[in-house]
């Protein structure tokens, strides 16, 4: 049995799907129950064959990516003894050509923004460490080829 699960469901209904004029709109089901509107990117697919509103998959990586880091990072800081109060990514990503000429995902930034309560406050340099630390532990930037640069900022408490 498989770890995780993501349905994907797509649904044709009365659209001319032959003719290319068909929506990209679907949803993915997580095996908790969470259910995500996601679509291709306009960036790929024009309006009004993909939904702005939804999740696309560049999306949905870009947020793997950050999402993984920052509960690494969480860990790491309890472990450390420091409290975090609050933790804010604001991630983008930048997509290119490979050497092959298709597009990828060639560089995600995160820029997170962690504040911190109590006695033991991490200066800049243990900040980086924590970031550097849970860069290496997150499965998901182990499992991608995408440049992952981290440039965190200490928030005000």
């Amino acid at each position: 049995m498989a770890d995780h699960i993501a349905k994907i469901l797509w649904l044709r209904g009365d659209q001319n799907f032959l003719d290319n004029h068909y929506s990209r709109k679907h949803v993915i089901q997580l095996d908790g129950g969470l259910e995500i509107p996601a679509s291709s990117s306009p960036h790929n697919v024009p309006l009004p064959y993909s939904d702005e509103s939804a999740a696309d998959p560049e999306e949905l990586l870009l947020a793997a990516l950050s999402n993984c880091h920052m509960l690494w990072f969480l860990a790491i800081a309890a472990k450390r003894k420091f409290c975090v109060d609050s933790y804010e990514d604001n991630a983008t990503g930048t997509m290119a050509k490979n050497a092959n000429g298709k597009l990828f995902l060639a560089q995600a930034t995160l820029n997170p923004i962690t504040t911190f309560s109590g006695e033991k406050i991490p200066s800049q340099q243990e900040l980086e460490g924590l970031h550097h630390k849970a860069h290496e532990e997150c499965f998901i930037a182990n499992s991608v080829l995408t440049e992952i640069i981290c440039r965190p900022v200490l928030g005000n408490g």
